[in-house]
């Protein structure tokens, strides 16, 4: 498989100009969308060949990434872009960031139950800009190293996912050992657009969208590594 390369956009600094992409070579953009804070960059920067980053300046406006990749022997590019979770930040930005996407990946972090609880306001702004419902879409717990601290049960993320139909993924961008994990998710994506397949599953009735975490849910479960 080819090194991945990495590039940077930061909307404080301007757009790096685009390199010249191999004839018909698709391009497929994938959105990485949360609250501040919940590892959107970090998830980023280790499947686009980064190690983990340590310390992380907050996102201001857009980072942009790519990665190529060769899938049945047809060279893809992968553009992640993550945004930053702060109102302050998205409005100037929202336009561009939600045009012409591909796939999405909804983040939250396992030991802040409020990152968590605005899942549903995210899902609202990807319809509010007409992200089509075709579009393929996963749900990543993030931080799942840090066990002592999850606030997050796994089984109210997973009714969560379940009543949107999305596949639920819970992982540590931290933990060398989540490295292939962190992989699989964005692979399961790539192979998927490359397919035309989608990843939806069958919706709950929206009325039946609410979740509630109760005493028997196990928080300790949270973590999958």
């Amino acid at each position: 498989m080819d090194q991945p390369r990495l590039r940077v956009h930061n909307s404080a600094r301007g757009l790096v100009p685009a390199a010249c992409h191999a004839p018909h070579q698709r391009i497929f953009k994938i959105i990485v969308i949360g609250d501040s804070c919940v590892g959107k960059t970090c998830m980023s920067y280790r499947f686009c060949g980064g190690p983990f980053l340590e310390t992380t300046e907050a996102t201001i406006g857009v980072d942009f990434r790519e990665r190529t990749l060769d899938i049945d022997g047809e060279r893809i590019k992968i553009q992640l872009w993550d945004t930053a979770g702060q109102e302050r930040f998205q409005k100037g930005m929202v336009e561009h960031y939600y045009r012409n996407v591909h796939a999405v990946v909804f983040v939250y972090d396992v030991t802040k139950f409020s990152t968590f609880e605005n899942l549903p306001r995210w899902f609202e702004e990807c319809s509010q800009h007409r992200v089509s419902q075709t579009v393929p879409r996963v749900l990543v717990g993030n931080k799942c190293d840090l066990k002592e601290e999850a606030e997050v049960p796994l089984t109210a993320a997973q009714r969560l996912a379940d009543s949107y139909g999305l596949p639920l993924f819970v992982t540590s961008a931290k933990d060398p050992c989540e490295t292939e994990h962190i992989e699989s998710i964005f692979m399961t994506l790539a192979y998927r657009l490359k397919s035309h397949k989608s990843l939806r599953l069958q919706q709950l009735p929206l009325e039946n969208r609410v979740v509630v975490v109760s005493e028997d849910d196990d928080v300790q479960s949270v973590c999958l590594c």
